[in-house]
């Protein structure tokens, strides 16, 4: 548990750094290099004082570059100067403490005396501001801090890293700390097991298999399976900053050598023949302008960061490997064939089971809806179901400030996932399975799991049919508003402002034949349906009065053979298809797509009994506008009545 004064030194160090450095990232990068510093002079102090000599800062020798096969030439490179006492000598100025300091860390790297991981975190370190009196009052803040291997030390360090959150427009989010461990309890890592997280940031997700493995076992390890479980820890990432980072997390949280490699996981082929019992992952959402140029031995061929890395892991799983993967909704549910092969790939050979996970938990930082995907190669070999689990409260709010609340399911979420393992069973009303063949039935492979669970729910003695086999379905456009020729026509032109679960009886935007011929708009006739795709309408319906166009937010229905689908009865089925929106996430990050309506179904009745069924409606809805009417009628009539006390005698 970090403590009070711990803490406030630590912001101590960011108050002082944020008006040279406002970037939480590059504070946090400074006083990274700042306790290294003061640790590697710690530790040479431990050493003379129990006899030895100091390792980190003492001079060293290098050949002479017009001699360098004469030993006697070599020069001598100072490094003693640069020792934490003699920066705090009296005698020094702040500008030379400044000129001191700025010289050590971007000489450390050069020096053979300084073990390989220290000169890797100090890789490329520089001093990115050149104020002495700022550098002076930060450096003896840092040296408040002492050398030490325990555990508050690195609860401190992770303290520091929960600051910085987003990691700019490469999709990059620190992942919570509740959820890095409800994904490792899940996965429930073993201290025999090697153990890889391939986009690893900030080590977060190792260090929480770490804490598991010593706790699952009483923190009774010995110095042999200790050190063993540490050299099976692997981490890559592209960024040498989250390298550093990474590497000085793992050492704090005693890692005398951790594995942490900078390297380019979907481009390079140099640990492609690497694989692991373990993988646990939060790899990048985004993909850069253009996309990723991957090699050719990826089995999805795809361009997209998220279906690339979920490929990466499944295929570097050992035959009984196991893996967790926090991901964007986009492997859920998304149409698109590298989404489709992935989704299919993932079912047929290691998917087990997928959690929904509520759409705030990356607040403030991004709003994207997120599930974890869990993989067990030997698991989904002999099971033919797959687990679906939703949570909809990780003890946190779900605004912008994420505060702590009540109610937390985490923990019967990880209880029901666990029981289910062992027993087969669920005893959950979080959690629910759906066999595979169900799941491959449907033509996206889609892993939204609520969209199963509402099929289950349908009970009708009439045949049902996707949308696709008995109506067109298509999506309008938006004429370009640079256009003035484009605006102001007679041809009606709506938003899905108008699926309001009615008729559509009037449009408030016109365009013309141009607008209409120049565009990717449709020009739908009266009598077509309408359903909302995205916004705060997703799944409410329209029915359209009039010929009208619209935008691509909306989706328009018209029966194939009207013969055997009334338009009316259409429209009504349709409404009943809203809880199937409602499964694709979470507020305004809901999105449905053409592919996604295509696939939906309705029990489509003998053309008679849908005749029967529109006009039953239609006669329940003009006995309500009659009743509304005599309802109007009746208030006013008690009005006039109450206005009566008022009247002048």
């Amino acid at each position: 548990m970090l403590d009070t004064a711990t803490k406030r030194q630590i912001d101590d160090c960011r108050d002082i750094l944020v008006g040279k450095l406002p970037d939480p990232k590059a504070q946090i990068e400074q006083i990274t290099i700042g306790l290294i510093y003061k640790f590697m002079n710690d530790m040479d102090q431990e050493a003379i004082e129990l006899g030895g000599q100091a390792k980190f800062f003492s001079n060293y020798e290098v050949p002479d570059p017009e001699f360098p096969n004469d030993p006697s030439k070599n020069k001598t490179i100072e490094f003693e100067k640069y020792s934490w006492d003699k920066l705090f000598d009296s005698k020094v100025t702040a500008s030379e403490m400044l000129q001191l300091y700025s010289e050590a860390i971007e000489g450390m790297e050069l020096n053979p005396n300084i073990p390989q991981l220290f000169r890797d975190i100090f890789n490329n370190a520089y001093l990115p501001y050149r104020d002495p009196e700022t550098l002076k009052l930060f450096l003896k803040t840092i040296d408040g801090f002492e050398y030490t291997h325990s555990e508050k030390l690195g609860d401190a360090f992770e303290y520091l890293l929960s600051v910085m959150g987003s990691q700019g427009d490469a999709g990059q989010f620190r992942t919570p700390r509740h959820i890095i461990d409800f994904l490792v309890a899940i996965v429930d890592p073993g201290k025999d097991d090697t153990i890889l997280d391939p986009a690893c940031g900030t080590a977060g997700f190792l260090i929480s298999a770490f804490k598991h493995i010593k706790k699952k076992n009483n923190n009774e390890l010995t110095p042999d399976e200790r050190k063993k479980l540490i050299r099976n820890f692997v981490g890559y990432d592209i960024s040498p900053d989250m390298v550093r980072l990474s590497l000085v997390n793992l050492y704090l949280h005693g890692f005398s050598d951790p594995h942490i490699h900078e390297y380019d996981t979907l481009s390079s082929e140099d640990r492609w023949n690497e694989s692991f019992d373990v993988i646990l992952a939060n790899p990048p959402f985004m993909s850069p302008k253009g996309g990723i140029r991957p090699h050719k031995k990826f089995t999805i061929d795809s361009n997209r960061s998220e279906v690339l890395f979920v490929d990466y892991i499944a295929e570097h799983l050992n035959p009984k490997g196991k893996a967790g993967i926090i991901v964007p909704e986009g492997v859920i549910y998304q149409s698109g064939r590298a989404y489709r092969e992935l989704r299919k790939m993932l079912i047929h050979d290691s998917l087990y089971a997928v959690i929904s996970l509520p759409a705030g938990v990356f607040n403030p930082y991004s709003g994207v809806k997120t599930s974890i995907i869990l993989l067990d190669k030997e698991r989904a070999k002999n099971n033919e179901k797959i687990l679906f689990v939703k949570l909809d409260n990780d003890g946190f709010s779900l605004g912008a400030q994420r505060t702590a609340i009540e109610g937390s399911q985490i923990k019967k979420a990880t209880n029901a996932i666990r029981n289910y393992l062992i027993e087969g069973e669920i005893e959950s009303d979080l959690a629910f399975t759906i066999a595979k063949e169900k799941v491959l039935a449907n033509n996206e492979c889609n892993l939204s799991g609520e969209i199963y669970k509402i099929k289950n729910v349908v009970n009708t003695k009439y045949p049902l049919k996707k949308l696709s086999q008995i109506c067109s379905v298509q999506a309008g456009g938006t004429p370009s508003r640079k256009e003035p020729s484009y605006w102001g026509g007679d041809i009606p032109w709506v938003g899905s402002s108008v699926c309001k679960n009615s008729y559509v009886t009037a449009s408030e935007e016109f365009i013309t034949e141009d607008g209409l011929n120049n565009s990717s708009t449709k020009l739908f006739k009266k009598g077509t349906s309408l359903i909302a795709l995205v916004g705060a309408t997703i799944g409410k319906t329209g029915y359209l009065t009039f010929d009208s166009c619209t935008n691509q937010n909306v989706a328009g229905l018209y029966p194939l053979d009207e013969k055997s689908l009334n338009k009316k009865f259409l429209f009504l089925a349709l409404k009943n298809l809203y809880s199937h929106f409602m499964s694709l996430g979470e507020g305004k990050f809901r999105m449905a797509n053409l592919t996604f309506v295509r696939n939906l179904e309705i029990p489509v009745p003998p053309i008679d009994i849908q005749n029967e069924i529109v006009e039953r409606v239609e006669n329940y809805q003009s006995e309500i506008s009659q009743l509304k009417h005599d309802i109007k009628l009746k208030e006013e009539n008690i009005l006039s009545t109450v206005n009566t006390a008022w009247e002048t005698v």
